[in-house]
């Protein structure tokens, strides 16, 4: 294929995913699910694009990980993390070890039964198990993200900092009983014990070393072409991953720590960095799915329906509940339902296939079998798990209403996050100024507010007290409260009701008294 030819194809994919990303919102299932089903449709059996490169698939799926991680770690408040630092941290280790070990032995026991297990041995079943034991980052920072779910006791932050993570811990797992299943050797069990301790303090030294030292370098050494600052960081990112590889720690646990480190400090050019992160971090989760989709042959499934459904029961059903409920035995402040949700919140991704993948490139024994088995069971898990996290939210009563945030689409300026956290845009309306015009100085905004810009259709106008504003303009309002401004434009609207007509606007509030009490005296009863 030439170099034209292989552009077209490569633009036609990235249009269709991107616009998947709309289609996800309407049909409620996971984006990244829908980046496969793209990618499995361009593929082999579909449109007939044949991808089989291993070692391509899992250099490129590698990095993309990196990438994902470290943008996780940098979108991470510290301050959010802190109260749930141990919670988090247990979960991304002990859970899941727990995990690994729970499914594991049931996935041999029940595959013997079953006569599917294709041969595997003990070690196998671990193998299968610790491929798929972690919480997958990309998909929980997609899915609470983009749904914009917002959790009660601080159950979100523990997600996001147990799938952020808990991957270094898979991997370790995996590479462990890589080196088992193919050593010809004897394995000195005091020799795994110390590599995994070797791994992660390597990973948590460099990741926290070096990312103080880019924070350093970026506060010191001024850069003239501000573009650079975002580049100077993806350089920091891949210098963090490699160099830990090159000491003999753990990669991706060494890229979050970095991406932590830098995502909670101050520097110039934060927010465009930022910006610029989040782009690249959704450019490699749509190519990683994709190359992932473009990688499996729909009708290669076939062997892995059975077992696949069995270890995808075993893993949603028993092990991940198990490990939760384990885990957090010493977390008393925790009750059943919070225990609930983070159990179903498993969610499978690209890590279990990516893993496969390096299982298949160190030639273990039925590798290609252990690939389609993570496939399936990540399919089952994002279309089960992911489609259903809001819904199982609002039935255990632990979502909150979403975060206000300031809408771009009207003040398209860069703010410092500090400044960002505070403001807030209030589309002028009718109940507020006249048609002619109303003096800003006298519309009711409350204390502590100010208004920083004026945007009337393409126009923007410096704010002063005599100016005019009319229906349709857009005010950017720097306030200590947000939820003031929305009771600020629901005061004007009663104000206004009450003054054209004030006997049915009584008649109305009493209505609704009457009825709120009602509702209050339902509730005890």
């Amino acid at each position: 294929m030439n170099v034209e030819l292989f552009l077209l194809v490569i633009s036609l994919l990235f249009f269709a995913s991107i616009f998947t990303d709309k289609l996800s919102s309407r049909l409620g299932v996971p984006a990244l699910l829908l980046f496969l089903g793209v990618g499995m449709l361009f593929g082999e059996d579909g449109l007939g694009i044949q991808f089989e490169n291993i070692q391509l698939a899992q250099a490129f799926s590698t990095v993309s990980l990196c990438v994902i991680l470290f943008e996780g770690g940098l979108g991470t408040k510290f301050q959010q993390i802190h109260p749930v630092m141990k919670e988090g941290v247990v979960l991304a280790t002990v859970g899941v070890l727990l995990t690994c070990l729970i499914s594991g032995g049931l996935i041999y026991v029940i595959l013997r039964l079953t006569n599917v297990s294709r041969g595997v041995s003990i070690a196998g079943a671990l193998l299968i198990a610790a491929t798929m034991s972690s919480t997958d980052a990309a998909s929980v920072f997609s899915i609470l993200r983009t749904k914009g779910i917002s959790l009660k006791h601080n159950l979100r932050p523990i997600l996001e900092l147990e799938s952020g993570s808990n991957d270094p811990m898979a991997y370790i797992l995996t590479s462990t009983l890589i080196g088992i299943l193919t050593s010809e050797k004897s394995i000195s069990w005091f020799f795994v014990g110390f590599s995994i301790i070797w791994q992660v303090a390597v990973g948590i030294g460099v990741g926290f070393l070096f990312g103080q030292f880019i924070v350093w370098l970026m506060r010191k050494v001024k850069i003239s072409n501000e573009s650079l600052y975002p580049l100077l960081i993806l350089t920091a990112c891949i210098f963090i991953f490699s160099a830990t590889w090159l000491l003999g720690g753990n990669s991706f646990l060494a890229v979050y720590i970095g991406g932590l480190v830098i995502g909670n400090s101050k520097f110039a050019h934060k927010r465009h960095s930022l910006n610029f992160f989040d782009g690249i971090s959704w450019l490699c989760q749509l190519s990683m799915f994709l190359i992932l989709g473009l990688l499996v042959t729909p009708h290669n499934l076939e062997e892995a329906v059975v077992p696949g459904l069995i270890i995808s029961v075993v893993m949603i059903f028993v092990a991940r509940p198990l490990a939760v409920f384990l885990s957090f035995i010493p977390f008393k402040q925790y009750g059943w339902r919070d225990k609930t949700f983070l159990s179903w919140v498993g969610l499978k991704g690209a890590v279990p296939i990516i893993l496969g993948i390096q299982c298949i490139a160190a030639e273990v024994p039925s590798a290609t079998f252990l690939f389609h088995v993570a496939f399936f069971c990540t399919i089952v898990s994002l279309l089960l798990q992911g489609g259903t996290i809001d819904f199982l939210a609002r039935k255990l009563d632990l979502d909150l209403p979403p975060e206000q945030t300031i809408d771009p689409s009207h003040f398209d300026i860069d703010l410092p996050e500090e400044i960002l956290s505070q403001a807030v845009e209030m589309e002028v309306t009718d109940n507020m100024a006249s048609q002619e015009g109303t003096k800003l100085m006298d519309i009711s905004l409350p204390v502590g507010s100010l208004v920083m810009l004026i945007r009337r259709a393409d126009k923007y106008l410096v704010p002063k007290g005599h100016t005019l504003v009319r229906p349709g303009d857009y005010l950017l309002v720097i306030t200590e409260d947000r939820s003031a401004i929305v009771q600020s434009e629901q005061h004007l609207a009663w104000q206004l009701e009450f003054i054209d007509n004030p006997y049915t606007f009584f008649l109305q509030k009493h209505a609704e008294l009457k009825e709120y009490t009602q509702n209050k005296n339902r509730k005890k009863i």
